[in-house]
């Protein structure tokens, strides 16, 4: 039985009209002599779970925004070579150099720090693990976030890890022992409501996210349907009778089983013995979808901290203003984020070696091309400066004075 001869029988106008009881519908009834329904319904608002597995599926391996800022963020991170400083002076050979250039076996320096990066961005919190010889790291692991689970002690405060890789569980202390950094180390960013978690950049963005994520499926509906537009199923019965309340919530659930929701948008009806379809102006043109997915873009930028238009999203992109978002894109995101993970880092792997206790990682600003203008404003206002001698200025833009008998 076709869809039309099911909505006439469930109507009451097909051959067995009477077997279903007219009445008159209350307030002016539903029907007015017409059946309309107007097609496009959705379901209620579905929306992605918030853990660690969930928003990475959803956002980074499904959504091009949300891999394209966690790229962004943590590969321009890693590209910034790091400095030791012990006190004001710069270290240039130290084993935790060494260890930070080739952490473990699988990673180099940069793939650790993009690690760490992307976990921060993903999951709110990165935990590393040291492999300790003779009481010294040899290794740094980063540990993923599904496999970590936070332990509290008696006064609620993080005092270890729970780490699970398959039928494998082991515990990583977050607290020193003898005077002895921990093996664990946990990065977080603030979360408002929890001591051992941190909130992550995608799940502020998750309703963006999920309707990025929606406006996309919908439109791939449309195609695979042929991008039939929604609109309204209209019934003309001739006597001008109306339908109950109850005839008219079976034709719209009718409707609704076949022809609502994303996997069913556009689906085409075959039409019958007086229904007729209008359109109701609902194309993708004029829902303009494209709006919608590049506003919920944006909004996925602006939680990350990532200019917009370095993402290709619709905008002002002249040269000018794209240097302008690439500094931004450092000087508000990268470096607040990079600064945060040297001292972290910095602080608990100098607490191993001995005479550590004055040891600082850093990172080398001059070498940031993000930076190269700033740079050359800076150099040349502090070389225009005739009030400054040789190491004055030398000290303005972050050198140390000129050796004795230096040229």
């Amino acid at each position: 039985m076709g869809l039309a001869t099911r909505l006439k029988a469930l109507a009451g106008f097909g051959d067995d009209r009477t077997s279903v009881p007219e009445a008159k519908a209350a307030g002016g009834g539903y029907g007015g002599g017409s059946l309309v329904f107007a097609g496009g319904q959705t379901e209620g608002a579905q929306w992605s779970e918030r853990s660690y597995g969930a928003l990475s599926r959803a956002g980074f391996l499904q959504n091009p925004v949300v891999y394209r800022c966690v790229r962004l963020i943590s590969e321009n991170a890693a590209s910034v070579p790091l400095l030791l400083y012990d006190g004001a002076a710069e270290v240039e050979a130290h084993p935790m150099l060494a260890l930070l250039r080739r952490p473990n076996g699988g990673q180099d320096g940069a793939a650790l720090l993009e690690a760490v990066c992307g976990h921060l961005l993903l999951a709110g919190a990165a935990h590393l693990e040291a492999g300790l010889i003779d009481g010294e790291p040899r290794l740094v692991h980063a540990l993923r976030p599904d496999r970590v689970r936070t332990l509290a002690g008696g006064d609620g405060w993080p005092e270890a890890i729970e780490v699970r890789a398959g039928s494998s569980v082991r515990r990583v202390s977050l607290e020193s022992e003898d005077a002895r950094p921990a093996r664990g180390l946990a990065i977080r960013l603030f979360h408002p409501l929890s001591d051992g978690e941190g909130f992550p950049p995608v799940a502020a963005a998750q309703t963006a996210l999920d309707l990025h994520n929606a406006a996309t499926r919908w439109n791939k509906a449309l195609l695979d349907n042929s991008a039939r537009p929604s609109g309204a199923l209209v019934y003309q019965p001739g006597d001008g009778a109306n339908l109950s309340a109850d005839q008219f919530e079976r034709l719209k659930t009718e409707l609704e089983s076949g022809y609502a929701g994303a996997a069913r948008a556009g689906r085409p009806m075959l039409l019958e013995g007086g229904l007729d379809w209008k359109a109701m102006a609902l194309s993708p043109r004029d829902m303009d979808f494209m709006e919608a997915r590049n506003g919920a873009a944006r909004d996925i930028a602006l939680s990350f901290g990532v200019p917009p238009m370095l993402l290709g999203i619709p905008g002002d992109a002249t040269y000018a203003n794209y240097q302008e978002a690439n500094r931004a894109l450092f000087r508000l995101t990268v470096l607040p984020l990079l600064t945060r993970i040297c001292g972290a880092v910095g602080d608990w792997l100098a607490g191993f070696y001995e005479g550590g206790t004055g040891l600082r990682l850093g990172f080398d600003h001059d070498r940031i091309e993000g930076l190269a203008l700033e740079r050359e404003a800076l150099w040349a206002r502090v070389g225009a400066a005739g009030f400054l001698d040789e190491d004055e200025k030398r000290e303005a833009v972050g050198y140390g004075p000129r050796a004795a008998g230096a040229s």
